[in-house]
């Protein structure tokens, strides 16, 4: 993954053929023309527990169409760091009811859930080019 500096506070990363914006909010200096890079950290918890949902469904043939996922953060007043996370699976009134368990196991597979448990060791270096 390479990440880019593209003028004013746009950061991108670039990966596998993907291009990925962030930006700062205006009282943060940005010109808010993307998420930034906390709001897209965020995102990725509830949009990676959505694949496994959307998984899940496709390989019974049950709809995703109607279900959603509202994500709701809480947030430490003194770090303004995340101290909980809750994910509410909103399924359609139709869903499977041998299911509903089922589908909350699935969402708990989350890769970016596991990332955030169990954290990596980060290395942070400089060379010149």
């Amino acid at each position: 993954m390479e990440i880019t500096f593209d003028g004013g506070k746009v950061i991108t990363a670039h990966s596998q053929g993907h291009v990925i914006k962030t930006d700062q909010p205006i009282s943060g200096g940005g010109g808010n023309t993307a998420p930034s890079p906390f709001e897209l950290f965020l995102a990725s918890i509830g949009t990676c527990a959505g694949i496994y949902v959307k998984s899940f469904c496709d390989n019974r043939n049950i709809p995703a169409d109607n279900i959603k996922i509202i994500q709701k953060n809480e947030f430490s007043e003194e770090t303004g760091l995340p101290v909980n996370i809750t994910l509410d699976i909103q399924l359609p009134h139709d869903f499977p009811e041998k299911y509903k368990t089922s589908v909350i196991s699935v969402a708990e597979l989350c890769k970016v859930k596991k990332s955030i448990a169990n954290p990596p060791v980060f290395k942070v270096t400089s060379s010149t080019k």
